[in-house]
């Protein structure tokens, strides 16, 4: 600075420097350590979703697992008594009936807690169920006396599978075949309302002949209602058949007993299906089945979510605001479709997972390995992801409002369609080269109503009444049968 004769420009540069603000470094120490709330679930499952997931977690958690456990365990004991031939354990008094009954019926977090309480020194979930259930046994002195019979002749997977069929049967019925349903009911009603509302199609992403938006409801109604019927129809299997399904230990103590028909009785007396041919494990075919076909359905739902999400872009439907919602942080005017973005997504999880499990649970090296044991710990996380997406639909489905003046406009803009019938009835009259006239008329060019019907007015070959049938014709009117369809749906559903 003394050379050039300019002032030095470092104090103003110091003076603009960022102040150091001093921080306080982070008490790691206590966020290694919260608790699991909502808040701090990793899973968005259990915190962002909670309140969508929450009706699965008595059935689809640890301790839906455990519960189900307890039952087949408590059911057994009690098939037990009732054989002839295993004296050591007479018919159960009602008392001890009562108590099995109570702990199948009314099983409670406090029992679920003393089982993962015993599971640190066992490190084996399903002995730890055993085990609780034969100390809660000795209070009552019949139940004492059959303690041993606790857990008799069964291999883990003899109660896990029967456990895991019944998860599933009480997820699937309270709670994601009862979501279909509604979804299916909602597009019924959609197919109903609309029946008549003429809409311009696309195939391609071109305009396409007019059909109602009430008639493309209805496929999606019926596409979801055949892959929920599908599901419903999967038999859920079980099996009761020891270390490797042969009953080798249940002959080698009874010899006497029939206990394959032991078994075929028992699985279905908990509500599921005896499967007579299997290894340690059940197979999981019927989980594929189940998972392969609520995928299908996720799927049509999927082209359902884009479909819509295309028909509020184009401004076919409007949706109605909810007071102090935001739909972008910068953007004041935005309404998202973000229920059917929601929805979308949520599909995509949901089918990833369950996709895993289609192509993993079949697979099981010789008669048994163990990788199916973590893979069937996440037959929850699917059917989350699957209610959160229904429910993200319905709403969306629910904020839905049909602006028909806009579907009018679109089909007004596109007379081009009307091609497709002009050339059709040009055909029935033995006119020459109809389609290639009208390529030539529309390909490319911008068809009015007037030139449309002008060029009708030409057709001198054609009948006066078939001219003026044409004339008359509009892209709202030309919908076919669309709204017969839509109108006949129910009786599909």
């Amino acid at each position: 600075a003394a050379v050039s004769g300019r002032p030095s420009r470092a104090p103003r540069a110091a003076a603009l420097a960022p102040r150091a603000v001093a921080m306080e470094a982070p008490p790691t120490a206590s966020l290694d350590k919260l608790e699991l709330t909502g808040l701090t679930a990793v899973s968005p499952l259990d915190g962002r979703y909670g309140r969508v997931t929450s009706p699965l977690r008595k059935t689809m958690s640890e301790f839906g697992l455990i519960r189900f456990r307890v039952l087949v365990e408590c059911r057994w004991l009690q098939k037990l008594s009732q054989i002839p031939q295993v004296v050591e354990v007479p018919p159960l008094s009602a008392e001890a009936n009562a108590i099995l009954d109570d702990l199948c019926n009314n099983f409670t977090t406090d029992m679920a807690e003393k089982v993962k309480e015993v599971e640190k020194t066992t490190n084996h979930d399903v002995k730890a169920v055993e085990y609780v259930l034969k100390t809660h046994f000795e209070k009552n002195a019949e139940l004492k006396k059959v303690n041993e019979f606790t857990h008799f002749a069964c291999t883990s997977e003899d109660i896990n599978n029967l456990s895991h069929g019944l998860m599933l049967k009480e997820a699937l019925n309270d709670q994601i075949l009862p979501m279909m349903d509604k979804l299916i009911s909602e597009l019924g009603r959609l197919a109903a309302e609309f029946a008549d509302v003429p809409m311009l199609s696309r195939t391609h992403g071109q305009t396409a002949s007019p059909t109602t938006m009430g008639k493309e409801m209805a496929v999606f109604a019926y596409r979801m209602k055949r892959q929920r019927d599908q599901l419903a129809a999967v038999p859920l299997l079980g099996k009761m058949g020891g270390a490797v399904g042969n009953y080798n230990a249940h002959i080698s103590a009874y010899p006497d007993v029939d206990w394959q028909q032991v078994a075929t009785e028992f699985v279905p007396s908990l509500g599921l299906e005896f499967n007579p041919y299997v290894t340690q494990i059940e197979p999981h075919d019927y989980m594929a089945e189940m998972f392969s076909a609520i995928i299908r359905f996720n799927n049509i739902l999927i082209d359902f979510d884009r479909d819509v999400w295309g028909y509020i872009a184009w401004g076919y439907f409007k949706q109605r605001t909810i007071a102090g919602e935001v739909g972008s942080s910068t953007m004041p005017h935005k309404v998202n479709p973000i229920d059917f973005e929601n929805s979308e997504g949520n599909c995509g999880v949901a089918n990833a997972m369950m996709d895993h499990l289609v192509n993993k649970l079949p697979i099981s090296r010789w008669q048994r390995d163990l990788t199916d044991s973590t893979v069937l710990r996440t037959l929850g996380v699917g059917a989350g992801h699957c209610m959160i997406a229904y429910a993200s639909a319905l709403r969306g489905i629910g904020k839905l409002q049909l602006n028909e003046a806009r579907l009018a406009e679109d089909l007004d803009n596109s007379w081009e369609v009307l091609a497709e019938p002009i050339q059709t009835v040009m055909r029935r009259y033995g006119v020459p080269e109809p389609y290639e006239k009208l390529k030539a008329f529309t390909r490319g060019q911008k068809v009015t109503q007037a030139s449309m019907q002008n060029f009708v007015d030409g057709l001198v070959d054609l009948p006066a009444d078939a001219r003026a049938s044409l004339r008359a014709l509009t892209p709202g009117t030309y919908t076919g049968n669309a709204a017969v369809q839509a109108k006949a749906l129910q009786k599909y559903l």
